[in-house]
C-alpha cells in the first residue's frame, strides 16, 4: 500500500504502540514490521488471531512468554560451529522453560488458531534438562555438567589449600619475619607472592614478578612454594580446557537443535505480536469491525486512536448508496480528524488490529489507501501550498480505482476561490467515475452545493457551539457545515458595523444560499439523528444475535460432550458392575457367599446404579399411595409380594427399606409398602425371598444348615489338612448363620497346627481380623476371629 500516505496517517504511531506492547524482542520486530494487506484471507486470519487471543487474555491472564530471551543470535552462532558462552546457555534454557510452560497452557485450547500454535512449540525437555544441570541461574557452570570436572575442580582447591598453607607458614615464620615488608600473600601474574624488603632480596630464594612503584618491596615467589604454585596452575589448566570441552559440545547440542529452536523461538514471537495485539485492544477499548462484502465503510462510535482524554466519538458512512463525502464546517471543527480516523482505522483493520469503534461497524478490504493532508509547501522545491497539493493529488489520481481509498484535506485550497471550486468539482467527478471513494474536507459553498446535487456524492458537517465557541467534534451526514466566520467574529468582539458591513456584501443567491443550509439542517436534522439511532439500534441487534447465535453453538458443542462423558461414564459404570457380578457368581459357585458379602454386593451394586446419568420420566401411577413416615422398628408389609415384617434399616433418604421377614432380610421400595394390618388391595399369598432375589436372599438348605452352628471350633488331635477343611466348612457355616466372632480351639502342641490355622483365617476373605486368645479365651491355644 501508499507508503507516504501510510505515514500520512499516522498509522506508525499505531505500529509503535503495538510494539511497546511486546515482552521480547522477537516479536518486537514483528510488531514493527506489521504492514496492512490487501489479502482478505490474511486479513480475516489476523483478525482472528487478535480475536482468540483477546478471548485467551481476558479468561487467563497469566499466560504468556514470561522468561523467553532472544536466543535467535546464539542459536545461529551454534548452528554455524561457534561456541556459546554461559549466559546464552542460560537463555536458552530459561527461553525453553518459558516455552514450555506456554505449551502446556495452551494445550487444550478450543481456540483454533490459539491452539495449533501451542502445538507448534517444541520445549526440547532433553536439551533443557542437560542444560539446567550444567548451570545455576546465574551462569555458574555447575559439578555435574560433566564426570570429570567435579574431580578437577576439587584437586584446584586441593593445589590451593595447600599452596596457601605453606605460605601462611612461611610468612608467619621466623626465618622470613624480618625481611618481609608485610605479613601477608598477595597474587601478581596468576602466582602467589609474598613482599620483600628490597635490601632484604638475597636472603629469600625465589622469583620476583613484581615489584612497588617506589622500589622499597619486591614481589618474590619463594623457592619453596614454586612447586606447589605450578601443581596449583596445572589443575587450574586441567580445568579450563574440560570447561572449554564442555561449552562445545553444549554449543554443538544446542546447534543439532537450531532448527527446533528456531521454530519454537518463532512461535513465541507470534504469540508476543497476538498478546500485544490483544492488549492494544484493551487499551483503546476496540472492537472487530466486521469485514463488509462490498466496498462500503461504516464507523460507529468511532475514535481516533491518537487522541487523549475526552474523545467525542463520530459516526460515518461512505459507499453504498453514495461513493463521494463533502465534510464542511468551521475551522478545528474535526474535518481533518474525520478524515484521519477513516483512514487510520481502514489500515488498522486491514493489519489485523481491533479498532477503536462499537460494534456494527463495517470495513471493507481495500487496495490501497491515498491520503493528501497538511501543508505540502516546500522553500527549497519552490513549492507553494496549492502546488504541493497539486503535486501529491496527481500522483493519486493516476493511481486511484475501485477498491481504494482517498482522503483529500482542503481539496482546491491555496488559490483563486471560483477555480479551486471548479478544480475540486472536476477532482470528485473523477473519482467517483473512476469507482475510488472519496472523502474531502472544503470551505468553498460550491462543493457543498455540489454534494447536493450529484447522486453519488453528500455532504456532512462538523458542529460548532456558537454560545462556548467550541467545536462538538460531532460529523452529520446528509447535511452541509456553515463557517460561521460572522457569528463567530461577532462573539469575539469584532464591532457590529464592521459585521454588519460584511454581511451587506454577500449576493443574494449566497444570502438564499445560506438560508437554505441553515432549512435543510432544522428540517433534516431530527431525522438524520433518528435514522442513526436506529442504525446503531439494528447494529446492536445484529451483534446481539450473532453472539447469542455463539452461544446456542457453544451450548450445544458443551452439551454434546457432557452426552459423550455420560455414555463413557455410563458403560464405565454398567462394565464394573458385571465384574462384581461375574465374581459373586463365582462366590456362590464355590458356595463362599455369606449374607455380609450379598450385603456389600449389594450396596456396591446400588452405589454404581446411583451413578448412571438418567433421565427417567414419572410412569403414570394408577392412585397415589398413602404417604406414611416409616421408622425403623415399624412392622409393614409388602403389596407386590406380601413379605410381612420388621422394618430393620432405611436407605436412599427413605425411599428403600429392609425387612426381617422370617428370619430373612430383604430390600423393598417404602412405595411398596404399607402397614401391616392396613386395608388395601388384597395382598398375593406371602412366600419367602428365592435365593438371587434382592437384598442378600439365601437357599432354605443353607440356612437351616447355619442355625446350628456353634461359637466355636475344637481341631485339637486332627492332623493339619483335616483341620484346615473342618475350619474351611465352620467359617461358610458361621458367615451364614451371622455370627460376628467365633473361637477356634486348635491347641499348643508343636504350633504347626496354630501356625496353619492362623495362615488360613488370615487369608480367608470371610475374616475381617484375628488375634491370639487372651488370659481366660484359651491364650496362645486359641485365635479369636471376627467375621
Amino acid at each position: 500500500m501508499d507508503a507516504k500516505s501510510i505515514a500520512l496517517l499516522e498509522f506508525p504511531s499505531v505500529r509503535a504502540r503495538l510494539a511497546d506492547a511486546t515482552q521480547f524482542p522477537p516479536g518486537q520486530r514483528l510488531a514493527e514490521g506489521l504492514e496492512p494487506s490487501t489479502d482478505p484471507v490474511v486479513v480475516a486470519r489476523a483478525l482472528q488471531e487478535t480475536d482468540e487471543a483477546r478471548a485467551l487474555l481476558r479468561e487467563r491472564p497469566g499466560v504468556g512468554i514470561g522468561g523467553a530471551h532472544d536466543i535467535g543470535p546464539p542459536v545461529g552462532r551454534a548452528a554455524r560451529g561457534g561456541r556459546l558462552d554461559a549466559a546464552q546457555f542460560v537463555s536458552i534454557a530459561e527461553t525453553l522453560e518459558a516455552a514450555s510452560r506456554l505449551a502446556e497452557a495452551l494445550a487444550g485450547e478450543r481456540r483454533p488458531l490459539v491452539r495449533d500454535l501451542g502445538r507448534a512449540i517444541q520445549p526440547l525437555p532433553a536439551l533443557r534438562s542437560v542444560l539446567e544441570r550444567s548451570f545455576d541461574p546465574t551462569g555458574e557452570l555447575l559439578d555435574s555438567a560433566s564426570p570429570r570436572l567435579g574431580g578437577l575442580r576439587r584437586a584446584v582447591r586441593i593445589a590451593y589449600e595447600r599452596l596457601r598453607a605453606r605460605l601462611d607458614t612461611l610468612v608467619h615464620s621466623s626465618e622470613l619475619g624480618s625481611v618481609l615488608q608485610e605479613p601477608i600473600i598477595t597474587l601478581r601474574n596468576g602466582r602467589y607472592v609474598v613482599p620483600v624488603r628490597a635490601e632484604a632480596r638475597g636472603r629469600v630464594k625465589g622469583i620476583v614478578h613484581d615489584a612497588s612503584g617506589s622500589g622499597q618491596t619486591v614481589f618474590v615467589e619463594p623457592l619453596v612454594a614454586i612447586e606447589l604454585g605450578n601443581v596449583w596452575r596445572e589443575a587450574q589448566l586441567a580445568e579450563e580446557v574440560e570447561i572449554e570441552r564442555i561449552l562445545d559440545e553444549l554449543s554443538a547440542l544446542v546447534g543439532a537443535n537450531a532448527p527446533a529452536l528456531g521454530a519454537t523461538l518463532e512461535a513465541l514471537a507470534r504469540f508476543d505480536l497476538w498478546s500485544a495485539k490483544a492488549r492494544l485492544a484493551g487499551e483503546m477499548d476496540g472492537t472487530r469491525a466486521e469485514t463488509s462484502a462490498s466496498t462500503r465503510i461504516v464507523l460507529r462510535g468511532a475514535r481516533h486512536p491518537g487522541l487523549s482524554g475526552r474523545v467525542v466519538p463520530i459516526d460515518v458512512e461512505l459507499g453504498g448508496d453514495f461513493t463521494a463525502l463533502v465534510v464542511t464546517g468551521p475551522n478545528t471543527g474535526g474535518k481533518t480528524v474525520t478524515l484521519r480516523t477513516i483512514g487510520l482505522l481502514c489500515l488498522m483493520h486491514q493489519a489485523g488490529l481491533h479498532v477503536p469503534a462499537e460494534a456494527g461497524s463495517e470495513l471493507p478490504i481495500l487496495r490501497d489507501v491515498f491520503a493528501d493532508i497538511g501543508d505540502e509547501q516546500s522553500v527549497a522545491q519552490s513549492l507553494s501550498t496549492f502546488s504541493g497539493h497539486l503535486r501529491s493529488i496527481t500522483r493519486i489520481v493516476d493511481a486511484a480505482g475501485p477498491d481504494t481509498l482517498v482522503l483529500l484535506d482542503e481539496l482546491g485550497a491555496g488559490t483563486d476561490p471560483t477555480e479551486g471550486s471548479a478544480l475540486a468539482q472536476a477532482l470528485l467527478d473523477h473519482f467517483i467515475r473512476s469507482g475510488a471513494l472519496v472523502a474531502a474536507t472544503t470551505h468553498y459553498a460550491e462543493l457543498k452545493v455540489y454534494a447536493h446535487a450529484t447522486p453519488s456524492a453528500r455532504n456532512a458537517s462538523v458542529e460548532f457551539d456558537l454560545e462556548t465557541l467550541s467545536p462538538t467534534y460531532r460529523v452529520s451526514i446528509g447535511l452541509p457545515g456553515t463557517s460561521h466566520a460572522f457569528q463567530i467574529a461577532e462573539r469575539l468582539g469584532l464591532p457590529t458595523v464592521i459585521v454588519d458591513d460584511a454581511r451587506s456584501r454577500l449576493t443574494e443567491g449566497q444570502v438564499a444560499f445560506e438560508e437554505t443550509l441553515a432549512s435543510i439542517r432544522r428540517h433534516e436534522g431530527e431525522a438524520v439523528d433518528a435514522l442513526a439511532r436506529a442504525r446503531t439500534m439494528e447494529a446492536r441487534a445484529a451483534e446481539s444475535r450473532r453472539q447469542a447465535d455463539e452461544e446456542r453453538r457453544r451450548a450445544r458443542a458443551e452439551r454434546d460432550e457432557a452426552v459423550k462423558a455420560a455414555r463413557l461414564e455410563t458403560e464405565r459404570i454398567v462394565s464394573s458392575l458385571r465384574d462384581e457380578v461375574r465374581a459373586a457368581r463365582k462366590r456362590l459357585e464355590r458356595e463362599a457367599v455369606t449374607t455380609t458379602a450379598l450385603d456389600r454386593i449389594e450396596r456396591t451394586a446400588e452405589e454404581h446404579l446411583a451413578q448412571l446419568p438418567s433421565i427417567e420420566e414419572p410412569a403414570p401411577q394408577p392412585e397415589a399411595p398413602v404417604a406414611v413416615a416409616w421408622r425403623v422398628g415399624m412392622r409393614a408389609r409388602s403389596r407386590s409380594r406380601g413379605w410381612d415384617g420388621r422394618i430393620a434399616a432405611l436407605e436412599r433418604g427413605g425411599r428403600r427399606a429392609t425387612l426381617e421377614v422370617g428370619g430373612m432380610r430383604v430390600t423393598v421400595e417404602t412405595d411398596d409398602l404399607v402397614p401391616a394390618g392396613a386395608a388395601s388391595e388384597p395382598a398375593p399369598p406371602a412366600r419367602r425371598p428365592e435365593a438371587g432375589s434382592s437384598g442378600g436372599s439365601i437357599p432354605r438348605l443353607r440356612l437351616e444348615r447355619a442355625r446350628t452352628v456353634a461359637s466355636s471350633l475344637d481341631l485339637r488331635g486332627a492332623r493339619v489338612d483335616e483341620a484346615l477343611e473342618m475350619l474351611g466348612r465352620y467359617l461358610d457355616d458361621a458367615a451364614l448363620a451371622g455370627l460376628e466372632r467365633a473361637t477356634i480351639v486348635h491347641g499348643l502342641g508343636t504350633g504347626a497346627l496354630r501356625d496353619a490355622v492362623r495362615a488360613a483365617v488370615a487369608s480367608s476373605p470371610l475374616v475381617r481380623s484375628w488375634r491370639p486368645g487372651a488370659r481366660g479365651e484359651g491364650g496362645d491355644g486359641a485365635t479369636i476371629v471376627e467375621l
